[in-house]
C-alpha cells in the first residue's frame, strides 16, 4: 500500500439509527474498493464491522469500527459507527477524529430520533453532512415524504443530488441531478448502466439541477457571478461549490442507495473521493493549550490516540490520528499524559479486524498498532521537542445506572480490573466505587449499554455478576434551630476522659449574618464569636463551624477535635445514614478538666451533643433533582407525559425542535432509575433524553417516612 500524502487523505464517519444500514453499507463500500472478495452480511455475522462476539450475538454494531479503501489514488479512512442511542460514544469519538458525517436515512422510516441526535452532534463539532437514504428497496419507502420531512426539518440546505425512479422491491434505478444522467443496475448491482436520461423525468430533473446550481453558487463569489450571467455552472465548478458549501454546513447533499444491493454505491464514493473536503480543507484542531496545530507532514511528530480495541490472541489494539508530522515503525515517542517512553512496532492502515502493515502514516491519517506499554485512551505521543496534548473528546452525562457485584465476593478484585480496561474500549462506561453508597456503580447510556457490559463480562472474562440497582445519595439538613449538651465521663485508673460540649445547630444559608442571640425557652443565649470556620463539604453544601465558648470553658486547643465529632457525624446523618450539609454549629459552653480532658473526650462529648441536636432541629431529607430534556415524536407526547407525572416529574416547558417535541422536566435521580426501559418501551424506542444534575430538594413527607421506615429496617437486618 502507497503512502498517501495529506492532501489525498479524507476521514469520514458513518452514523445513523440503529437499522440504517451503515453496516450493510461498509460491506458494500469494502467490496466495490476491492478490499474483500465477497459482501458479507449481518445476519451471516461475517461482515467487516460487527465482528467482536457480542455484536454478532446481538446483531446490533457496539463499538466503532475502522476501516480504510483506495479510490481514485485517494484514501479514505471511514469509520463505522453504532446506530443505538446507548452506545452513542462510537458517534462522538468517530467525529472528533473525521472531517465529514454521512448520515443514513432508514427508507422505511425517514429522519429518527437517532437521526436528530446525530445531527445535533455535527452541529456542535461543525461537522460537514451529506444525508444517504438507504433502504429504497423497502416496501414502506416514501422518498417524496421523506424529502418533505427533511425539509421540514433542515430547511433549504438539503438539496437532492439524486431520487429514485421508484421505490420498494422492484427499485434499480435512479435519476442523479449533478451528472444529469440515468442510473440503473441489473439485480446483482454492482456497476451501474448510466444513460440519458428519460423525457419524461427531464423537467423534474431540470428543476431539482437548477436547486442544486443555485445552492452551489451561493458558496463562492466567482461561481455567484457565473451563475447570474450564465445560469449553469460546469460540473467542476458545481462540484468546487458543493465543497465550499459542505465545509460551511450551508449544503447537505441527498443521496440515494440500497446498500443491501449494492446500487448507489459507487456513485456515493466518486462523489466522497472528487467532492467531499480533504484533511487540509478543514479548519485547524487544537490542542490543550488553545494553540492551533496544522495537520502538517513536515511539522513536529504527534500522535492522539482515539480508541482501544481489546481482540483475542492480540491484547490491545490502539487507534490513533496523525495530528501532525509523519509517523514509521521503530520512531521513539513520549507520553504527553504520562510520561513514559514508547517505541512503536508496525503500524497498520484499518481494516476492521485485518490489518494491512504500512510504511510509514503522514498528517491527518488514521491507523492503529499493537503492543503499546503505557498507552491509554485520549493519549497523546509526541516525537522530540514537542509537548502537545489533546483533550477535544467530549462525551455526554450517563443517562443509567446499576450497582455491580460478583457472585463470589472473591472475583471483585479481578471484575474491577476488567471494568477498568473495558472502560478504555468504550469512555462511556463510568465506574465509580461509592463510599457513601457503599456499592460499586457502573454508569452508562441505557439499559442495553450495561446489558452489553453484563454479557461481555460473563462470556468474555468468566465472571458471574450481579446488577443491583443503586442506592440514593441522599442528603440530610436541619429545618430550625436546636441546642443540645453532652458530657463524655469515663473514670478507669489513672489517667479518665472528661469533655462536656453545649452546641447550638441551625440551618445554613450563603450568606447568613453570624448569629448575636438565641432564645429557648424564653431563656437567652448571647453570642460572642471568637473564630469562624467555614467547611466546602466534599458532597455539597457547607458545614459553618462557630466558636463562642468565653471564659476559657474550654481551651481552644480542643476546638478541632469538637470539629471532627461534629464532621463525623454530618458522614453519617441519624435519619438515613446519608450525609448531611448546610448546617451551623455554635459552640458556646462547656466544661474541661485539668488532668483527664484530652481530643478523644471532646470528639466524642461533640458527637452526642451534635447528634442530639440534629434530631430535635426539624431533619428532612433531600434528594438530587436532575434537569431533564425528552426529545420525542409528537404522538407519543401525551404517554410520555403522563409517565413523568407518575414519577414526581415537574414539568418545565415544551418546544418544538426539528419534526420533534422537547419535553423540559425536572425529575427526582430515584424516579429515573429506570426511565431508560420505560421510555424506550412507550415510544418503540423512538425518544431519547439527556440529564444533568440540577440540585438538592426536599423530598415529600410521604416519601421521608418511607425513606426512614426502610433505613431503619436495614439497619435492623444488620443488627441482627
Amino acid at each position: 500500500m502507497r503512502v498517501y500524502q495529506t492532501n489525498e487523505i479524507k476521514n469520514i464517519a458513518l452514523l445513523g439509527s440503529a437499522g440504517s444500514g451503515k453496516t450493510t453499507l461498509a460491506e458494500s463500500m469494502l467490496f466495490e474498493a476491492g478490499i474483500i472478495k465477497r459482501r458479507g452480511t449481518v445476519e451471516a455475522k461475517n461482515t467487516v464491522s460487527d465482528y467482536f462476539p457480542v455484536e454478532q450475538e446481538y446483531g446490533y454494531s457496539v463499538f466503532p469500527t475502522v476501516f480504510h479503501v483506495e479510490w481514485n489514488n485517494k484514501k479514505l479512512n471511514i469509520i463505522d459507527c453504532p446506530g443505538s442511542d446507548d452506545f452513542v460514544g462510537g458517534a462522538i469519538t468517530a467525529l472528533n477524529v473525521t472531517d465529514q458525517a454521512v448520515i443514513l436515512i432508514n427508507g422505511q422510516y425517514g429522519p429518527e430520533v437517532g437521526t436528530q441526535n446525530n445531527f445535533r452532534y455535527t452541529e456542535k463539532l461543525k461537522k460537514p453532512v451529506i444525508f444517504l437514504v438507504n433502504q429504497l428497496d423497502s416496501d414502506k419507502c416514501d422518498f417524496e415524504n421523506i424529502i418533505n420531512s427533511m425539509h421540514e426539518i433542515y430547511g433549504s440546505k438539503c438539496v437532492q443530488i439524486q431520487y429514485p425512479l421508484s421505490t420498494g422491491p422492484g427499485f434499480n434505478a435512479l435519476i442523479d441531478v449533478l451528472l444529469m444522467k440515468k442510473y440503473s443496475w441489473k439485480p446483482e448491482g454492482g456497476a451501474p448502466i448510466i444513460e440519458d436520461i428519460p423525457a419524461e423525468e427531464m423537467d423534474k430533473a431540470l428543476e431539482l439541477h437548477k436547486a442544486l446550481v443555485e445552492a452551489a453558487a451561493e458558496n463562492d463569489e466567482s461561481l455567484m457571478e457565473k451563475f447570474f450571467e450564465e445560469e449553469t455552472l460546469t460540473e467542476d465548478e458545481l462540484r468546487e461549490g458543493i465543497r465550499k458549501g459542505l465545509v460551511t454546513r450551508s449544503i447537505f447533499p441527498v443521496f440515494c442507495v440500497c446498500a443491501g444491493k449494492d446500487m448507489g454505491v459507487r456513485r456515493l464514493m466518486e462523489f466522497l473521493g472528487n467532492v467531499v473536503p480533504f484533511v487540509s480543507e478543514m479548519p485547524k484542531m487544537h490542542n490543550t493549550r488553545g494553540e492551533e496545530v496544522e495537520a502538517n507532514a513536515a511539522g513536529p511528530e504527534s500522535l492522539y490516540f482515539f480508541k482501544t480495541g481489546m481482540e483475542p490472541h492480540i491484547g490491545e489494539v490502539s487507534y490513533f490520528k496523525v495530528m501532525s508530522g509523519s509517523v514509521k515503525p521503530g520512531d521513539d515517542l513520549t507520553n504527553a499524559d504520562r510520561g513514559s517512553k514508547e517505541r512503536l512496532g508496525t503500524i497498520y492502515a484499518c481494516a476492521g479486524a485485518n490489518r494491512i502493515a504500512v510504511d510509514r502514516l503522514e498528517a491527518g491519517d488514521i491507523g492503529c498498532t499493537v503492543k503499546l506499554k503505557d498507552v491509554k485512551t485520549g493519549n497523546t505521543l509526541n516525537g522530540k521537542d514537542c509537548e502537545w496534548r489533546f483533550d477535544f473528546i467530549k462525551y455526554p452525562n450517563s443517562k443509567y445506572s446499576r450497582a455491580i457485584r460478583t457472585t463470589n465476593a472473591q472475583d471483585m478484585e479481578k471484575l474491577m480490573v476488567a471494568l477498568l480496561k473495558m472502560r478504555q474500549e468504550d469512555p462511556t462506561w463510568v465506574v465509580e466505587q461509592s463510599k457513601e453508597l457503599r456499592q460499586t456503580i457502573v454508569h452508562g447510556q441505557g439499559e442495553f449499554h450495561l446489558r452489553t457490559l453484563k454479557w461481555r463480562l460473563e462470556n468474555n472474562e468468566k465472571l458471574s455478576v450481579v446488577f443491583d440497582e443503586p442506592r440514593v445519595p441522599y442528603r440530610e439538613t436541619i429545618t430550625k434551630k436546636a441546642k443540645a449538651e453532652y458530657r463524655h465521663k469515663k473514670q478507669s485508673g489513672g489517667a479518665g476522659q472528661f469533655g462536656e460540649v453545649h452546641l447550638i445547630v441551625e440551618p445554613y444559608a450563603e450568606g447568613m449574618p453570624d448569629p448575636t442571640v438565641f432564645n429557648f425557652g424564653g431563656q437567652e443565649f448571647k453570642m460572642n464569636i471568637k473564630s469562624r470556620q467555614e467547611v466546602d463539604l466534599e458532597w455539597g453544601g457547607k458545614l459553618v463551624f462557630l466558636n463562642s465558648v468565653v471564659g476559657g470553658a474550654i481551651d481552644t486547643r480542643f476546638m478541632p477535635a469538637i470539629l471532627k465529632g461534629i464532621m463525623d457525624c454530618m458522614e453519617r446523618g441519624p435519619l438515613t445514614g446519608s450525609y448531611a450539609r448546610d448546617v451551623r454549629v455554635i459552640v458556646y459552653d462547656g466544661k474541661m478538666h485539668p488532668v483527664d480532658s484530652n481530643e478523644i473526650s471532646f470528639t466524642l462529648a461533640a458527637r452526642h451533643a451534635f447528634s442530639d441536636a440534629f434530631k430535635n432541629a426539624g431533619p428532612k431529607i433531600l434528594e438530587p433533582i436532575y434537569d431533564l430534556e425528552v426529545y420525542v415524536p409528537s404522538d407519543y407526547m401525551g404517554d410520555v407525559m403522563s409517565d413523568l407525572q407518575g414519577r414526581r416529574a415537574l414539568i418545565m416547558g415544551m418546544d418544538s425542535e426539528a419534526g420533534y417535541q422537547k419535553l423540559q422536566a425536572k425529575i427526582p435521580l430515584k424516579e429515573l432509575a429506570n426511565y431508560s426501559i420505560s421510555l424506550s418501551s412507550l415510544t418503540g424506542g423512538r425518544a431519547s433524553f439527556t440529564t444533568k444534575f440540577a440540585s438538592y430538594e426536599l423530598v415529600p413527607n410521604d416519601v421521608q417516612s418511607k425513606l426512614i421506615a426502610e433505613h431503619e429496617a436495614e439497619q435492623k437486618d444488620d443488627d441482627e
